[in-house]
């Protein structure tokens, strides 16, 4: 793909709230366990094993979560070619529905 090439091409984004609602929904679930556990663990006589226990689920889960968005991010990027002269312009609220525009002159 050379400079004159690229201007026929545009990268469009299709990813929604709801592609990766799922994803948060099991994130929260996992720190609301990690809570509770933490909970039942200040009952003991090391209320620092409760802490390490939060931090340790915190940490272990994170890289996971934030791979889980990134390859559902990249998942919904497109390479789209666009015809020369057609000038495409975003709907307001729905970036995934785009229309081309015919160029004036």
């Amino acid at each position: 793909m050379n400079k004159n090439n690229i201007q026929n091409y545009r990268f469009v984004c299709t990813l929604t709230f709801g592609d990766i609602y799922g994803q948060i929904i099991v994130w929260l679930i996992t720190i609301t366990i990690s809570l509770a556990s933490a909970l039942a663990l200040m009952g003991a006589r090391r209320p620092v094993y409760a802490l390490a226990t939060v931090g340790l689920v915190v940490l272990l889960s994170l890289p996971f979560l934030l791979f889980a968005f990134v390859t559902t991010l990249l998942n919904h990027i497109e390479l789209v070619s666009v015809e020369p002269g057609v000038k495409t312009e975003p709907i307001p609220g729905n970036v995934s529905q785009q229309q081309p525009i015919q160029a004036a002159g």
